[in-house]
């Protein structure tokens, strides 16, 4: 079992249905891309050598990610700072303001582990000042432009908030 399954086995009983189409205001270019023969689908944009979809519909982290493996992608992982800081801008330009958004960090798994959901290693962070906290011992998935800093927050998983799906291009 993958991680991805044992997430989703691991978060299914508290998550409601599996949503069925993502809409994206996001463009199939970035001022990030590198150039190169492959291309993004419609509607995905491509930094550096994957491509990423905003979803601005609010599902729970395992719908989420269940949406995004509909698509032959995952809920993003994050690599750099730089990285970061372009899926930032793609979810400002889909959205007025920054959302909070779930991208595929989890430590549903084991407490304090945090893995990607699509097998990347977890490197790079971006933890807001005393995250990861776990509070009231049910925070096991990742968001992103959490509070003022913009930064990581562990929070509930079946809390629902937009998301970002990646894919390898």
């Amino acid at each position: 079992m993958n991680l991805t399954e044992a997430s989703l086995k691991a978060l299914s009983s508290s998550s409601s249905s599996s949503s069925s189409s993502s809409s994206s205001s996001s463009s199939s270019s970035s001022s990030s891309s590198s150039s190169g023969p492959h291309f993004c689908p419609s509607g995905w944009t491509r930094i550096f050598s994957r491509c990423f979809l905003y979803v601005n519909k609010y599902r729970t982290w395992a719908d989420a990610e269940k949406n995004c493996l509909s698509m032959r992608a995952n809920l993003a992982s994050v690599h750099t700072r730089n990285e970061y800081h372009q899926v930032q801008k793609l979810i400002t330009a889909a959205s007025p303001r920054t959302k909070i958004a779930w991208i595929g960090g989890s430590d549903a798994q084991q407490w304090g582990t945090w893995l990607w959901s699509d097998g990347s290693l977890l490197s790079y962070t971006n933890w807001c000042k005393w995250q990861p906290d776990n509070f009231f011992l049910s925070q096991h998935c990742l968001v992103m432009n959490y509070s003022g800093g913009k930064c990581w927050d562990d929070d509930n998983c079946i809390v629902r908030w937009p998301y970002v799906c990646a894919k390898k291009v």
